[in-house]
């Protein structure tokens, strides 16, 4: 608990809980035997205080209550000796992983309310996979009873699972196998109440199954001893925040820990602070990404002489997207329709959350299964890094693009019409998943009412020529007006004309025709 001056933390000041789980048989485990000789045995009583402020069957918020409640509760004095060592007790817990704590501002009252955010006790496997915990817990109680308490928490396997010829098969049924969901009738008050109940994320950072975490010990492990960046990487361990970015970066991008190790020594990296630089290791990764995609791509062309080879690497990307995290739902108002080349491959649920969850350029493969035209990953890498699009606005540009535009017979997809569909989409505030699937509706509402247009046009021009061929003027050829050419308005020549070419007329007649109104 950072907090320098004693009056903006006193007795007086309001405070409420929040908390979204609930305190079991292992996690009440966990707290006496692991997380107590960490802290002393004042602070979890203050963890236990706090999580009984909420019903215990329930989650969310505690009512707004005075702090000087905390202070008779735990026996403190309200005074300066009382807050110094509750801040002390707080700031342990937060030390540890068990509580955050923030302090929300609220103008019209000019006054301060603390929120204290209580974070779950760590599993036994999750607890010591971390290093920097599990390495305190040695010097608190040594070394011998930290590996005594390691068995204790762990039951053993049975005999013989560990050898090498058992083999493990997933017979498990997926959930669209066994239920299937009525999405033609969209339940609005449903979905209303839903969003009105469901507590809002409490971080902007996707999170990552446990397979596609980098762990501190990892990168600490392979990365150079003498390197003037040690003492950055060190710190990265007391950093979750900023190790969660590096292991979407790597998830990203496809790195591994040699990667990464490598990127974390070059110059540039962190700044004078000692802070992780997010915005150019992500960039050196885009650059790493694109050389080793033109080294894979080589690769392949030698590989795809073997055939055993060959179907290998068929299989690795048939079962890569298995593996994608779920993270996000989507509202089925926001769905939008499968591809036709996605069909049979996936169910509209599946894609719609490939959709709000996935980064552009596993999209990208998706699109392209055999491998992503440089033309394309260009387009869309100038729009990652120069415009800062969030990842779902992406994927349903993407979307656009790909599935509908492109399935139009004499389209093409060119840089300055994504552009300046990306230009149009900032003016509009486009930033979310929803104001995406908004605006890519209306865009096809549009460019349906553009067609449409010009197919009257061409139509109303076959009809005027056919008119003018069958007149006659007179029967003396001499005196005849010289024949001017006319164009035949077919269907073939008007449908050369590309729909962001027609749009850009039509905008230009409208606004010569409000400048003719306003004079």
């Amino acid at each position: 608990m950072r907090i320098k001056n004693l009056l903006h933390f006193t007795e007086n000041h309001r405070y409420c809980v929040y908390r979204e789980f609930g305190l079991g048989s292992l996690d009440e485990r966990m707290l006496n035997l692991v997380y107590q000789p960490l802290t002393g045995a004042f602070a979890i009583s203050l963890y236990r205080l706090l999580c009984d402020h909420l019903n215990a069957q329930q989650v969310g918020y505690s009512p707004v209550e005075q702090q000087r409640g905390l202070f008779l509760t735990l026996g403190l004095e309200p005074g300066e000796r009382g807050r110094k060592q509750l801040m002390e007790q707080a700031s342990l817990l937060e030390a540890v992983g068990l509580l955050q704590t923030s302090r929300v501002y609220f103008p019209n009252e000019d006054d301060y309310i603390y929120e204290y955010e209580l974070q779950q006790p760590l599993s036994p496997g999750e607890f010591f996979r971390t290093q920097h915990l599990t390495l305190l817990l040695r010097d608190k109680i040594g070394k011998f009873a930290v590996l005594s308490l390691r068995e204790q928490f762990f039951a053993k396997q049975p005999e013989g699972w560990d050898s090498q010829s058992v083999q493990k098969e997933n017979i498990s049924q997926p959930f669209y196998d066994i239920f299937e969901l009525n999405t033609h009738v969209i339940d609005y008050e449903l979905e209303q109440a839903l969003t009105e109940v469901s507590t809002q994320t409490r971080s902007n950072q996707p999170k990552l199954s446990e397979d596609d975490l980098i762990n501190y010990a990892d990168i600490i492990r392979y990365f150079p001893r003498g390197s003037r960046n040690r003492q950055f990487v060190e710190k990265l361990r007391f950093q979750p925040e900023q190790m969660n970015v590096l292991s979407y970066i790597a998830y990203k991008y496809k790195l591994d820990i040699q990667d990464i190790c490598r990127m974390l020594d070059e110059d540039g990296i962190f700044t004078a602070d000692g802070e992780l630089a997010e915005e150019e290791i992500q960039r050196r990764a885009n650059l790493q990404y694109r050389q080793g995609k033109k080294r894979t791509e080589e690769r392949q062309i030698h590989e795809a002489k073997v055939v055993s080879l060959r179907q290998q690497h068929q299989q690795e990307a048939g079962e890569e997207p298995q593996d994608l995290p779920v993270e996000h739902a989507v509202e089925m108002e926001y769905y939008l329709e499968v591809p036709r080349q996605f069909t049979g491959k996936c169910d509209i649920h599946q894609y719609n959350m490939m959709l709000r969850n996935q980064p552009y350029t596993r999209m990208l493969e998706m699109f392209y299964p055999g491998s992503v035209p440089n033309s394309i990953n260009d387009i869309f890498e100038h729009i990652d890094i120069n415009y800062k699009l969030p990842e779902e606005v992406m994927n349903v540009l993407i979307h656009y693009l790909l599935a509908v535009k492109m399935s139009q017979p004499g389209e093409r997809l060119s840089g300055k019409f994504v552009d300046w569909i990306v230009t149009n989409m900032l003016n509009q505030q486009v930033n979310t998943y929803e104001k995406a699937v908004r605006y890519v509706q209306e865009q096809n509402k549009l460019d349906l009412r553009i067609s449409d247009q010009a197919k009257l046009k061409g139509k109303e021009g076959a009809a005027g020529t056919a008119k003018r061929t069958g007149r006659s003027y007179g029967r003396t050829p001499a005196r005849a007006k010289p024949e001017i050419p006319i164009v035949e308005g077919s269907q073939g020549k008007a449908s050369s004309i590309s729909d962001e070419e027609l749009a850009e007329v039509l905008r230009m007649a409208e606004q010569m025709q409000s400048g003719k109104n306003g004079g």
